[in-house]
């Protein structure tokens, strides 16, 4: 369960940007998972509801999951296709030369403090 790991890198991040503004505490983070992450969003609630206990800002935060779709890009065609869905292979033209545009991602997209 690296989930864990991932929600004390998170907290460590938040409490120290919720210091430095002078926040009295923080009410919500919002945090995008990518669909291919390897991240579970419930593991990560779990992880994240037992560890903000422990922390001086974040006794109270909500903590909102947005999963962002895994998109892949195809050099051969210059489409984009859902990722999951086709996995490597392009969908369009059939060719391998693809890479992954979006869904990989673990960032914080907002903190909203007092």
């Amino acid at each position: 369960m690296h989930e864990l790991g991932i929600v004390f890198s998170m907290i460590d991040e938040v409490e120290e940007a919720a210091k430095q503004n002078h926040a009295k505490k923080v009410l919500s983070i919002t945090l995008e998972v990518g669909e291919v992450s390897t991240i579970i969003p419930s593991y990560f609630e779990d992880c994240f509801e037992w560890a903000k206990k422990k922390t001086d800002y974040l006794q109270e935060c909500k903590l909102n999951i947005v999963v962002v779709e895994a998109v892949s890009y195809c050099r051969t065609c210059k489409k984009t296709y859902p990722t999951t869905k086709t996995g490597r292979s392009c969908p369009y033209c059939g060719g391998d030369d693809t890479y992954l545009v979006s869904g990989q991602q673990c960032e914080i997209r907002s903190i909203e403090v007092v």
